[in-house]
């Protein structure tokens, strides 16, 4: 029998079109306090807080609290606890993320950070705008504007890189790395490293990732685990299993119920 939907009482904004490629946003006003467990998907995300509230983020024994936060691709999962949310959240695309964050994702790896670390004060400038913006589709032109000119200004990763990527992507985590390499022109070991290097994750990392990814919400859409391993490519269930214990720290009935997971059919509709 289903539960509740734990996300009825929040309130979801789409931008119309995003010009940026790459780039998905959703905007989110949650009134009272929420506590959800962040699960790692197959791109970077950053939160950009403007209601005066700060999320209060907890990994393993630490906590940090933050007013705007980036998490690398494929982060490890954690808890985000805050007295209400106002915010816009944006995910990214890995061949998009380094240009627009200023730095390879080898250097954010599977981490989360203050995004104020990575833009210093011009995150507080966005954020005193976005309070000032009077809807949601104004926010999300600011936002926008925001990552199209750092894009713009920064250096994205090697085109093999991106190949390998987008080919992980379309077969949903199944293709083997050495058949990357050998398609890209380039030794298993160059791939490797390449790959490590610009988006921080091994390629047989990212395939693990996207692979979950799409296991997971099979799983949030009410599919039962034998039929979902089969279905994304598990050896049996007891793999998937491993996986989803691997990137959500829980069990697979559980991680279905997951409000950060719950939503995504309405935040991010166009989500592959």
């Amino acid at each position: 029998m289903r539960t509740a939907d734990p996300t009825a009482d929040w309130e979801v904004s789409r931008p119309p079109r995003v010009a940026l490629p790459g780039v998905d946003m959703a905007g989110f006003r949650i009134r009272g306090p929420v506590g959800v467990r962040a699960i790692p998907h197959p791109a970077v995300t950053v939160a950009v807080e403007f209601g005066d509230r700060a999320f209060d983020i907890h990994r393993g024994t630490s906590s940090e609290r933050a007013e705007s936060l980036a998490a690398g691709l494929g982060f490890d999962a954690f808890r985000v606890r805050a007295e209400g949310i106002a915010c816009v959240q944006v995910r990214l695309s890995p061949l998009v993320a380094p240009p627009v964050l200023g730095l390879p994702l080898s250097e954010l790896r599977r981490d989360v950070v203050a995004l104020d670390d990575l833009w210093g004060r011009e995150v507080l400038r966005l954020r005193e705008r976005l309070n000032s913006a009077r809807t949601w589709r104004e926010r999300f032109a600011l936002v926008g504007a925001e990552l199209t000119a750092r894009f713009q200004a920064g250096q994205g990763v090697d085109p093999e890189v991106a190949w390998a990527w987008q080919q992980v992507v379309a077969s949903r985590g199944r293709v083997r790395v050495r058949e990357l390499a050998d398609r890209a022109g380039w030794s298993r070991q160059r791939l490797w490293s390449r790959f490590g290097a610009q988006l921080g994750l091994t390629p047989k990392r990212a395939a693990m990732l996207v692979r979950f990814d799409d296991a997971v919400h099979r799983l949030v859409r009410g599919h039962g685990p034998a039929q979902v391993a089969a279905d994304s490519g598990y050896a049996d269930q007891s793999h998937l299993h491993h996986d989803v214990r691997a990137f959500t720290g829980t069990t697979p009935s559980a991680a279905a119920g997951e409000p950060w997971l719950a939503v995504d059919d309405t935040a991010w509709p166009t989500r592959g």
